[in-house]
């Protein structure tokens, strides 16, 4: 298990919020965190002690009167860090060669493959073309509908008709270099992890696979690590100090350093 840190830009400004909660309409989201610092302070931060990995996701979507100034800020930490960190929101094969120049080691994909509800293989063609299978991240991003866990597009705001299972894993992992995972259900609201999520990705395990969503508590830690069975990297965005939580960032770097 890795930590992968996070930067999410909304509205020109790095925030922590309730991923269900966010909305195009009205430029909406329901905030836990708004930090003071730029996107390239963070960067910096993680920057110094070499963690590699991390995300930076632009929560706004294209025609945002605030997109200019949320890309603004992930080029800014992308400098800042080049080499060190992923980038994803709004990402399509036309525009991901600018974000890999700019210093992101991946380009994190989700509504431009997931096009209509199901895989686009063309786009995904595309874009494979476009940077690489090295340099790009499938996000998986699911939320829970009738037992079973459903990929979302569109900001977390749609869902597909594909479910996350070991067979679509093994269909995926031939065009990716890694996944990344947000359990949108309970994204910002440290409550928990989502277990039978992480009991089936950690069942699979064949390519790095980042975890975000729920982690509250060192109890959560150890809790992913297990049912995970040690093959999920962990992404812990509002229940870190940095962002406002209680879990201390030098005490979860040594914790996971240790188990």
């Amino acid at each position: 298990m890795e930590f992968r840190p996070c930067i999410d830009i909304h509205n020109g400004k790095v925030k922590q919020i309730v991923g269900g909660s966010l909305k195009d309409e009205g430029n909406q989201a329901k905030e836990n965190f708004v930090a003071e610092q730029d996107a390239a302070y963070f960067a910096e931060f993680y920057k110094k002690d070499k963690i590699r990995g991390g995300h930076i996701i632009l929560l706004n979507p294209s025609d945002s009167s605030y997109y200019k100034e949320t890309k603004r800020q992930a080029l800014l930490a992308l400098r800042t860090y080049p080499g060190g960190m992923q980038v994803g929101g709004g990402i399509h094969a036309e525009n991901a060669k600018e974000f890999i120049e700019a210093g992101a080691s991946h380009v994190i994909v989700t509504s431009y493959v997931f096009k209509d509800g199901k895989v686009n293989y063309n786009n995904l063609e595309k874009i494979l073309a476009a940077v690489g299978k090295e340099h790009l991240v499938l996000d998986l991003s699911c939320r829970k509908k009738d037992g079973d866990y459903y990929i979302v597009t569109d900001r977390w705001q749609k869902f597909t008709e594909e479910k996350i299972t070991p067979e679509l894993l093994d269909k995926l992992k031939e065009y990716a270099d890694e996944f990344l995972v947000h359990a949108v259900d309970v994204e910002g609201k440290a409550s928990g992890i989502e277990v039978p999520l992480a009991e089936m990705l950690g069942d699979w395990g064949r390519i790095p696979i980042t975890y975000a969503g729920g982690v509250g508590s060192f109890e959560d830690l150890k809790r992913l690590k297990e049912h995970g069975k040690g093959r999920l990297n962990v992404t812990i965005g509002s229940a870190l100090d940095l962002f406002g939580g209680r879990m201390a960032y030098k005490e979860v770097l040594q914790y996971i350093n240790q188990v």
